[in-house]
C-alpha cells in the first residue's frame, strides 16, 4: 500500500515563498510524481510533475519560472518550491503517484493521492 503525506503549506503574503514536501511510504521512487491543486469550487488542476529519476520535469504554463519540482529518492520525498506567490494560487495542493505510461497533466494519470496541504496567499 502506498501512502503520501504533504506538508509545508500555510499562509503567506503575495510575493512570498513556500516549499511543499510529499513524503511517501511504499513503492514510490520508481514512479512519476505530480503536484495538483484544487481551489474552492473548482476542479483539480495540474501544477507540476517529475519523472522517477528527476531528469525530466513538467509544469503548467502558469507556474513556469516560479515553481520548481524536485525529488530525493533516498528520502522518498518530492518537493515543490514555490516563489513569487500570487493570491490566485490559493488552493489545496496534493501530490500523487503516476501510473506507468499514463497522461502526465491530468488526475486520471495518477493512482495514489495524499490528503493535501492548504496554501493561502494573501494580497
Amino acid at each position: 500500500q502506498v501512502q503520501l503525506a504533504e506538508s509545508g503549506g500555510g499562509l503567506v503574503q503575495a510575493g512570498g515563498s513556500l516549499r511543499l514536501s510529499c513524503v511517501a511510504s511504499g513503492a514510490f521512487s520508481m514512479y512519476r510524481t505530480g503536484w495538483f491543486r484544487q481551489a474552492p469550487g473548482k476542479e483539480r488542476t495540474f501544477v507540476a510533475a517529475i519523472d522517477r529519476s528527476g531528469g525530466n520535469t513538467y509544469y503548467d504554463d502558469s507556474v513556469k519560472g516560479r515553481f520548481t519540482i524536485s525529488r530525493d529518492n533516498a528520502k522518498n520525498t518530492v518537493y515543490l518550491q514555490m516563489s513569487s506567490l500570487k493570491p490566485e494560487v490559493t488552493a489545496v495542493y496534493s501530490c500523487a503517484r503516476g501510473k506507468f505510461g499514463s497522461v502526465i497533466k491530468y488526475p486520471s494519470g495518477y493512482d495514489y493521492w495524499g490528503q493535501g496541504t492548504q496554501v493561502t496567499v494573501s494580497s
